[in-house]
């Protein structure tokens, strides 16, 4: 009894990798900025705890603003392996779907492909998150890969302000980006709202809002 206590409190308690899923009959809302090359929002309903559907809309542009690519889609995410100890949690995800691309440097709209893992693992004082994010389309192939390692300074109670120092690296591919782009941010949380901002190494403003409900 004691451990299923832990356990749950630790499930309510720490959301400190974004998630598609956030439990049964629950809506996950959010929004990304990334340093002014991505721009994204989704919304996700989960009828049941292993699995969520719903859509978002895709922005990305290139380091040197010489490209644009807009894609909307629909997409599928499932919950494919979880493990829980008394003090952690980890997760395995993946998901799929399909949209309709539009780029500056072609014409028309293309069907477009949308596929992804994500590996994420915590506690209450640390989590570490791995994911890879696949868009094709006949007119682009883009892979954006990120990993993030955060640290929580103190411990925190579901109805208490949660606070993270989150250092991340990502790499994007198919021209978007010249090597690693890294960012330190600081992560606030509280119940169902989820609030990130930080500066990549570049100098650009990175920022993250999620709400769970």
């Amino acid at each position: 009894m004691r451990n299923y206590i832990a356990l749950l409190a630790l499930s309510c308690a720490t959301p400190a990798a974004a998630k598609p899923i956030a439990f049964q009959n629950g809506v996950t809302m959010m929004a990304e900025y990334g340093a002014g090359t991505m721009l994204e929002t989704q919304a996700f309903y989960a009828p049941q705890y292993w699995y969520s559907v719903g859509a978002g809309y895709l922005r990305l542009e290139d380091e040197d603003r010489t490209f644009t690519r807009d894609i909307p889609y629909a997409r599928a995410n499932l919950l494919v392996k979880r493990w829980n100890t008394p003090g952690a949690q980890a997760n395995v995800f993946a998901y799929g779907g399909l949209g309709a691309a539009r780029g500056s440097d072609f014409e028309g709209t293309e069907l477009a492909t949308n596929a992804g893992l994500q590996f994420d693992a915590e506690s209450l004082r640390w989590y570490g998150s791995a994911k890879v994010d696949w868009q094709r389309s006949d007119e682009f192939d883009h892979r954006i890969d990120t990993a993030q390692l955060g640290i929580a300074p103190y411990k925190h109670d579901y109805n208490k302000l949660a606070t993270w120092v989150v250092l991340q690296g990502r790499h994007y591919t198919g021209g978007l980006y010249d090597g690693i782009e890294a960012a330190v941010l600081l992560r606030f949380f509280r119940g169902p709202l989820w609030v990130e901002a930080g500066v990549t190494n570049d100098g650009y403003p990175q920022a993250m809002v999620m709400f769970n409900y």
